[in-house]
């Protein structure tokens, strides 16, 4: 019987079509044991980043985004920055809010939501700019007719006099279409390079069941770091098996060190296939590193 064994490399990195980058503010009055200002970044809908008014300071919630912001210390800088900067200005628009509804005291909460959307497969980009007071929608930039619309008449007072200070509505633009979408892209483009760490070495089509998988390390045997899976059955009676590796620790330029190897029973050579960043498919790509190998068994 004639089998044909398919082994490949991938790694398990999931990646959607359309990414995000979002930042969210909060400015509160009146809430007892609240920060009066709090702030987070999120990235495809993970917080990778919080700031409030009590640590004044920008926290990375993310290891690569600690390990970026180590790495670009002006980022650091202008994140943090922002946190500090930013109470006084969210205080004079709750403010504003107040006074267009007639309040003086109570408890009050001013939320803003700003950020970008990117299609990586079509490089559509959205930009958005948000702000809800008591829970409610107050504000929002139309990047089309660069004004602002509000479903509030209390507010209409307030969307005049933004979408008079024409240098801001400039700002809102730029920063939407071109600055929040660079920054954007860079970020997923260094999380998926510090993500691709977790490679799976995966074998299918051999027969019998009777094989061994494993990794090596400048030709010795690893154990430290590795998941061996089970020898599956495939629905045409051949088999399958893989054997992750851990690769957190280990710098980009050592991995042409590492190597998997696969051994069938009955069979001489064995299948060595070498760790190529180049050659491992995510979960995404249509493009995996093929070794085909026939036996006669």
């Amino acid at each position: 019987m004639k089998k044909f064994l398919l082994l490949l490399l991938f790694c398990h990195v999931s990646s959607p079509v359309k990414h995000s980058l979002k930042f969210f503010y909060t400015v509160s009055s009146g809430v007892p044991n609240l920060s009066e200002f709090v702030g987070s970044a999120m990235i495809d809908e993970v917080l990778v980043g919080y700031c409030d008014s009590n640590k004044k300071i920008a926290e990375p919630r993310q290891d690569w985004v600690k390990t970026f912001l180590e790495n670009n210390p002006k980022y650091w800088e202008m994140y943090t920055k922002e946190c500090l900067e930013s109470l006084p200005i969210f205080k004079a628009w709750m403010n504003d809010m107040k006074q267009s509804f007639n309040q003086t005291g109570g408890v009050h909460i001013l939320q803003r939501m700003v950020g970008c959307e990117w299609d990586d497969e079509t490089g559509e980009v959205n930009g958005f700019n948000q702000f809800g007071y008591d829970g409610e929608d107050i504000l929002s930039f139309d990047l089309k007719t660069l004004t602002w619309i509000t479903p509030k008449p209390q507010a209409v007072i307030i969307k005049q006099r933004w979408d008079a200070e024409i240098s801001r509505i400039k700002r809102n633009k730029i920063y939407l279409t071109k600055i929040c979408p660079e920054w954007l892209k860079m970020y997923v483009d260094y999380a998926k390079s510090s993500l691709l760490r977790k490679v799976s070495c995966h074998a299918t089509g051999f027969y019998p069941d009777r094989a061994m998988m494993f990794w090596r390390k400048d030709g010795e045997e690893l154990h430290e770091d590795v998941d061996l899976g089970e020898i599956l059955p495939n629905h045409d009676g051949s088999f399958q098996m893989s054997v992750d590796l851990d690769l957190s620790s280990v710098p980009a330029e050592d991995w042409r060190r590492y190597d998997c190897v696969f051994h069938l029973s009955g069979v001489e050579d064995d299948i060595v296939t070498k760790l190529d960043k180049a050659e491992i498919r995510t979960n995404r790509s249509e493009n995996a590193f093929r070794n085909y190998i026939s036996f006669l068994c």
